[in-house]
């Protein structure tokens, strides 16, 4: 019995050693992490650029009471939108031809011939110019309706929306952008210190956004890829410690 008993005064130390020890390394994690004082401020950096690539699609359609008939006047319409294409100054390896669909509106009507005379078959063609002289995409793009005073039928869809413009040089500016960002960041958080009697520290953590490309004007219900003019937009949230 007194063996048990001196060997349970020891654990009893060690017991309350080690609770003791607990509470000091707890109580002092506590006070660090409350000793934490951080600052969330977000940075803009915006570019006005030009877009460098622009698509063109052109979808017009012929009708004939026969194939031949129809295809006769595709091929008309064909001729007619790449020579106006020729004249804006679009070389040959700008225009491609992308489809060619073929409609047989009797065998569409399921066995019903009461179709109008001459209009059995329809046919439609869609063109596509593709350029990095977005001048020339917009202007071309402006006067397509004169094609109709040729005998081209345009088609009322949504291909013929008009010309879509893209910037494709991001990642150019990207390491400028992302610099301008985290810079307007920390003036932000340098001026939120100086108020509050501290000053800037490390960064804790940092997320650089997204980086978009935006219209330059935003009009509602309007595709910002109509517009050649673009603003590339990036916005960086980063966390600062706070020391005095």
């Amino acid at each position: 019995m007194a063996n048990n008993n001196s060997n349970m005064i020891p654990a009893i130390f060690l017991a309350i050693g080690i609770a003791t020890g607990g509470f000091f390394a707890g109580h002092g994690l506590v006070k660090s992490r409350l000793g934490f004082r951080t600052v969330t401020v977000k940075g803009l950096a915006e570019r006005s650029v030009k877009a460098d690539l622009g698509f063109l699609p052109i979808r017009f359609t012929a009708n004939g009471a026969t194939l031949d008939e129809a295809r006769n006047t595709l091929t008309q319409g064909e001729t007619v939108v790449k020579n106006y294409l020729k004249a804006q100054g679009f070389a040959d390896n700008a225009i491609s031809v992308q489809n060619i669909r073929v409609e047989d509106k009797w065998a569409n009507s399921y066995g019903n011939n009461q179709i109008q005379e001459g209009l059995r078959y329809s046919l439609t063609e869609d063109i596509l110019v593709k350029s990095n002289e977005v001048d020339k995409v917009s202007k071309a793009a402006s006067g397509l309706s004169g094609l109709l005073a040729q005998g081209v039928v345009l088609s009322g869809d949504e291909y013929n929306s008009g010309a879509k413009f893209l910037f494709t040089k991001l990642n150019d500016l990207k390491p400028e952008l992302l610099s301008e960002a985290t810079k307007k960041a920390r003036e932000a958080a340098q001026k939120f210190a100086t108020e509050s009697g501290a000053k800037v520290g490390a960064i804790q953590n940092a997320n650089q956004g997204v980086i978009e490309v935006n219209p330059a004007i935003e009009i509602p219900n309007e595709s910002g890829d109509k517009q050649v003019d673009k603003t590339v937009r990036v916005v960086t949230t980063v966390t600062y410690f706070l020391k005095d």
